[in-house]
Formats: structure tokens, C-alpha cells, sequence
């Protein structure tokens, strides 16, 4: 097996400084009652901190109750919200791990909520994966919209105060962000549809307001859309161009989230298909960027790293599989020529010995 040169390597953006590359993304648990996080999270993010996992992500975070994907999503729009999500953060914490949270509103895809919302009345698609009809959305009035950047401020203000580490704008994967400034699912005709990265780039000029200088905004974008009619990679970098200029410092690089895919608009689905969108968006903004899309595979994670193509790289379906995934992936490499395994709590050392 080849050495590891970069995944296990620690970087630092801004004052976030992380042990190691490795990310664990959003990946939504569906466990919440009434947006509060429970002991199901608790014991979910804590032991992928015990596993060495750098950072962690929270799943998709709501900032109003119409936002959430089900109603068994977290939300983040209360003091109840924030108090417990302040345990979690403490726990992972002790566990020598750092946190951030993906902070989002759904938008049209929040089908379980009769007072959908959207940039327009369209909805998703004629049909949902089961064969049911999906609802079409109520497009918000033009000061509803402005509501809205308040409403991502005020989570990420109380993210801020629960101590999390960095925040996360949701910006990708067709959520309500995504849904403005697609021009498939974007139709009006005030400020926001004359310009459709507006919505996005207000949010995260009020998401910097009420974070510290010196933490690190991280901004989730799909850098292309993969259905029938989505825009292409170019348009995506213009996003990112926006977005970074508005004060992202961090680009976390997916695609699609517009529909049902069209053959010939999105690629193959193999190891590391969607890292030249990552590639793209770096070099275009400069900025840091983190890879995801089948990297479960440490070898084939640290050669993104090693390429230059992405500063991170997030690990998602591989770590719901395995907690101690990075545990697991260095003592492989190392256990024929007796290194020491790194990130290893003293508990658990007699396992990678």
C-alpha cells in the first residue's frame, strides 16, 4: 500500500486549525423532534470524534420550521435548539475533534411541509422517487426573501454563541439557496431574478456580521447541474466568484441537485468524479477548497490531495459505515512495518498496536 503523504497532514484556514484533511460532510440523520438535536446525534458526531476525524460537519441545520426536509430535521431557530446543539459541540470537543455546522433552508424540497417556499412556483419534478405528486411551492414575495437572509443570520449568530468552529452555508444540491440562483428554478422578476446569486451573496454578507473576523465561513456550492437544461461548470465559477467575494472562505465543491439526471449532463459515477468541479472552483477563486464524491478509499483521498486538486477531502458514505474509518485507514498502511497509529484515544490503543 502507498504511504500516506497529505490525508493525515494538518492544515489551518483562518483560526480553524484541524489535525488532519479528512472532512465528514452533512449527512442527514432524520432523528430530530421539533429541530432539537437528541442522544442519537450525540453519540453519532461524538464517536466519528473519537474516530480522528478533523473536522466534522453537522447535517443540514434549519433556520425556520417551513426549511426542513422532514420533519424529523434539525433546525437551529430557537434557544432550546441552541442549548443542546452547546452539549454536542462540548462533546465532540472533548474528543479533540473540531465541528462546524451546514446552516440551509430547503425551499421546494421540503415536501413534507404544505407551506413550501421557493424563488418561483415550480416545483421539483412531476413526480417524487416513490410516485407521489409533489407539491408546488408559494413563491415568496420580494420582502419574505430579505426575511429569509435575516433568518440565516440569526442561526448563524446562535451557531456562533453554541461554540461551533466554522458555520457552513448550504448553498448546493437544489435547496433554496441553489433554487435561486438556478436558472431553471428561478423565474421572477424583481432584484432576485434579475440577479440570481443576489439571495446567496446577501446571505453571506450577513452571515460575516455576525461571525468573528477570524472564523472560517465555509459556502457548499454545486459547481454544475446535472439535469436537463442545468448550467454548466463556467456558470458555476461565477457563482463561486460571487460567493467568494461576498466573503466565503472555504468552498465546499458538489453538483447537481436540479432534478433528474439527463444522460450527457452528468458524468460517470467512479472514484473521485466530481473533484475536477473542486479543481476548477480553486483555481478560479483561489481559495480552499474541500473534494467529496467517492473517496471512501483512502489511497484514492490522498492522491486528490496530493494532485493540488483540494485542500480536504469529505469522506461520507465511508465514515457512516465506519466511525474509526481514519483509525482504521492508517492502522492498514502501517501495521506490517510497526508505526504508531495517530489520533488513537489511550482507551483504544491496544487495538492498533
Amino acid at each position: 500500500m502507498a504511504t500516506f503523504r497529505k490525508i493525515l497532514n494538518p492544515i489551518s484556514l483562518k483560526n480553524l486549525k484541524l489535525k488532519n484533511r479528512i472532512v465528514m460532510p452533512p449527512m442527514c440523520q432524520y432523528s430530530a423532534t421539533d429541530g432539537v438535536p437528541n442522544d442519537w446525534h450525540l453519540l453519532h458526531y461524538t464517536s466519528r470524534a473519537v474516530g480522528g476525524v478533523g473536522l466534522i460537519i453537522v447535517e443540514m441545520t434549519n433556520v425556520a420550521p417551513n426549511g426542513r426536509i422532514t420533519p424529523r430535521c434539525l433546525g437551529l431557530w430557537n434557544d432550546e435548539q441552541q442549548q443542546v446543539f452547546a452539549r454536542l459541540v462540548d462533546s465532540v470537543h472533548a474528543q479533540g475533534a473540531k465541528i462546524g455546522i451546514q446552516i440551509a433552508h430547503a425551499g421546494r424540497k421540503a415536501q413534507d411541509e404544505p407551506n413550501a417556499v421557493a424563488p418561483s412556483a415550480i416545483h421539483y419534478g412531476e413526480l417524487d422517487y416513490a410516485g407521489q405528486n409533489l407539491i408546488t411551492p408559494k413563491e415568496l414575495t420580494t420582502d419574505e426573501v430579505k426575511a429569509l437572509v435575516g433568518a440565516f443570520a440569526n442561526s448563524v449568530k446562535r451557531a456562533v454563541d453554541a461554540g461551533f468552529d466554522t458555520i457552513e452555508i448550504h448553498a448546493a444540491h437544489g435547496y433554496l439557496i441553489h433554487q435561486f440562483y438556478s436558472p431553471k428554478s428561478n423565474q421572477r422578476t424583481d432584484e432576485y431574478g434579475q440577479d440570481k446569486m443576489l439571495f446567496g451573496e446577501q446571505i453571506i454578507q450577513a452571515a460575516r456580521k455576525v461571525m468573528p473576523s477570524e472564523m472560517s465561513l465555509i459556502v457548499r456550492i454545486s459547481a454544475q447541474e446535472y439535469g436537463e437544461n442545468g448550467f454548466d461548470s463556467d456558470y458555476g465559477i461565477e457563482i463561486a466568484k460571487r460567493f467568494s467575494t461576498a466573503g466565503a472562505d472555504v468552498f465546499h465543491v458538489s453538483g447537481g441537485g436540479d432534478g433528474v439526471l439527463c444522460e450527457g449532463k452528468h458524468p460517470e459515477f467512479y472514484a473521485g468524479y466530481q473533484v475536477a468541479l473542486a479543481r476548477k472552483v480553486k483555481h478560479a477563486t483561489g481559495k480552499p477548497v474541500i473534494a467529496v464524491g467517492m473517496l471512501d478509499d483512502p489511497a484514492v483521498a490522498d492522491h486528490v490531495l496530493g494532485m493540488g486538486d483540494a485542500d480536504l477531502v469529505a469522506i461520507g458514505r465511508g465514515l457512516l459505515r465506519d466511525p474509526y474509518w481514519v483509525l482504521n485507514a492508517q492502522y492498514q498502511q502501517n501495521r506490517s512495518d510497526g508505526k504508531e497509529v495517530q489520533f488513537v484515544p489511550r482507551q483504544y490503543e491496544r487495538g492498533f498496536v
